[in-house]
């Protein structure tokens, strides 16, 4: 019940706050910066802070995750969305059963388990790496965001882990800062 979804999810608020605006998407910011940064007169940058300065500082260190989801035969597994597991007996750091986002009655259930993995080349980041080396080389970054006039924000931009509530806090701050 209180797992922070809201009703239809997150795609649906998404949906309302873009009406009327101009959306592109599958489409990569680095492969024609110039062009992007010419639509507006601001920009708001979600991505890894490091990349959006081609790494010039060094390169941010990140954790990232692994999936493997199974359909299970039975109507339920867990009782709700989320359960995270923090014993080091246990390989998976969450399991995520789907159907418990939008309260499904399915007869068979999904789940994910979420592992930790060290971030390679490739990978997704997810996570930033919270120690001196890194907070130092991030503020440095957003920073440099900063004097050049970028709007950062999310956790890649922040290098920061947050919460759903936090990000939609910090998000609605920044919007409200920025208008």
């Amino acid at each position: 019940k209180y797992q922070g979804i809201p009703i239809g999810g997150y795609t649906k608020i998404i949906e309302k706050l873009l009406v009327g605006a101009d959306v592109k998407t599958n489409c990569d910011y680095f492969d024609n910066r110039d062009y992007y940064d010419s639509l507006a007169e601001k920009i708001v940058y979600s991505g890894p802070i490091d990349r959006l300065f081609d790494f010039s500082l060094g390169k941010l260190e990140y954790r990232t995750v692994r999936f493997e989801t199974e359909t299970l035969n039975i109507p339920d597994y867990q009782g709700n969305a989320v359960v995270n597991y923090t014993s080091h007996e246990v390989p998976y750091t969450r399991i995520i059963e789907h159907k418990h986002f939008e309260f499904g009655t399915q007869p068979k259930t999904v789940i994910s388990k979420e592992y930790s993995k060290t971030f390679e080349e490739g990978d997704e980041p997810y996570y930033p790496v919270n120690d001196e080396k890194n907070e130092a080389l991030a503020d440095s970054y957003v920073q440099m965001a900063k004097d050049k006039g970028y709007i950062i924000g999310g956790r890649l931009a922040d290098y920061k882990y947050y919460n759903m509530d936090v990000v939609v806090k910090r998000a609605l701050d920044l919007a409200k800062n920025v208008i």
